[in-house]
């Protein structure tokens, strides 16, 4: 019913930037918040950054201003742009939109993620 496909990881070394990009397809009546997690191995899934259908942002706390989530609600499209990166910044990203489709109430949808390594 709904397709959440990431794009935009990669290698990258520490200081450098990246943005990652994740398009919500489908039978989509509307998106609600959308959002990225991360989890690195050993590590459990943790809340990187979401932004809401009016605009409003919430990040992790070991973001303190290296990151930015934005949205394009006509594409149905959030991105990530990833400054000043760390090595452990390394997971892989999940995108995640909370949408409702015809006929349903609103759930998670999430992608398959993409990987993102920083190296030092």
């Amino acid at each position: 019913q709904v397709q959440v496909v990431e794009s935009g990881g990669g290698l990258v070394e520490a200081g450098g930037s990246l943005r990652l990009s994740c398009a919500a397809s489908g039978s989509i009546f509307s998106i609600n918040a959308m959002g990225w997690y991360r989890q690195a191995p050993g590590k459990q899934r943790e809340l990187v950054a979401g932004i809401t259908s009016g605009g409003s942002t919430n990040y992790g706390d070991f973001v303190k201003g290296r990151f930015t989530i934005f949205r394009d609600n006509a594409k149905n499209t959030v991105y990530l742009q990833m400054n000043r990166l760390k090595p452990e910044d390394t997971a892989v990203y999940y995108c995640v939109a909370d949408a409702v489709v015809a006929g349903s109430s609103a759930r998670n949808y999430w992608g398959q993620g993409t990987q993102v390594t920083v190296s030092s």
